[in-house]
């Protein structure tokens, strides 16, 4: 998609009534939600993003395995989630949606489940407002960042939808590697663990360069110096540390296609540089 005034025009209130005033989409700055919707072989993006896409391809195929493993893992988590009984989802860093999204898999468990998406890309926003129209306000979609979790815990759309005294999945898929040191990702997770109760699950994914050659690592990082948010990979060790003082779920902290595969996986941790893990809160 290449014409800002055809996105603005898909820019719906959440129940479809009407249109909103176009937003500020910045197409000449690639945003790490488009260049992923491109990844995936979506056409929700600008050619800023699509170059920036290519520059990162370009380095190898890790990145487009690595995003396709990370789609099914979101899947294959909501889906176990829900069949244990979790009924509230918040979703947060969506991205532009595309088919399993999470209340289409949590629903299919639960015909009632709830969820809360959350992303600060306008894009995102009015691909998602239109798919939520139908959803009979079990969905929504609300406009935020993650590196402030008090606004996201006090939003009055979370707040309606979501009953913080119930079990709730957080959801931070492929999204923390966009939080730099500066902002301490780990003081964000806490913050939202704690707001939530026992019973509660942290599933999240994050991208790494342990098995990236050290000649090679950082450059992915550098193309998106030129992005709307920077690109910080991290070790196995230091995305252990988000689950601390929870209950990782078998099999662990591993690579997205060795999270509970439906089958045999076709890709190794050589191939995927994304790790997934998803826990309990005791």
């Amino acid at each position: 998609m290449t014409d800002h005034q055809d996105i603005s025009l898909d820019w719906m209130s959440p129940d479809g009534a009407g249109l909103r005033p176009p937003a500020d989409l910045r197409p000449e700055i690639p945003h790490p939600a488009r260049m992923y919707d491109y990844y995936l072989g979506g056409k929700d993006n600008f050619p800023a993003d699509r170059e920036a896409a290519e520059r990162v391809m370009a380095l190898g195929p890790m990145v487009k395995i690595s995003a396709l493993a990370n789609r099914a893992f979101l899947q294959r988590a909501v889906r176990h989630l829900a069949e244990q009984g979790v009924k509230q989802f918040l979703d947060i860093g969506t991205g532009i949606p595309t088919a399993g999204n999470t209340h289409e898999i949590a629903q299919q468990v639960h015909p009632d489940a709830r969820v809360a998406y959350l992303d600060n890309d306008p894009i995102v926003l009015v691909h998602s407002r239109a798919l939520l129209a139908a959803s009979h306000g079990t969905a929504t979609v609300v406009h935020a960042d993650l590196r402030d979790p008090a606004a996201i815990l006090d939003d009055p759309e979370v707040r309606r939808l979501i009953d913080l005294g119930q079990p709730v999945a957080l959801l931070l898929f492929a999204i923390l590697h966009f939080v730099d040191e500066a902002d301490d990702p780990y003081a964000i997770v806490r913050r939202l663990v704690d707001a939530l109760p026992s019973g509660s699950y942290l599933a999240l994914s994050h991208g790494t360069s342990d098995f990236i050659p050290p000649a090679d690592q950082g450059k992915g990082a550098a193309v998106y110096r030129s992005a709307t948010a920077q690109l910080t990979t991290r070790t196995r060790e230091q995305v252990l540390r988000f689950f601390d003082g929870l209950e990782l779920l078998e099999p662990g902290l591993v690579t997205a296609p060795l999270w509970r595969p439906d089958q045999e996986p076709r890709n190794t941790d050589a191939t995927t540089g994304i790790w997934a893990g998803v826990a309990r809160k005791p």
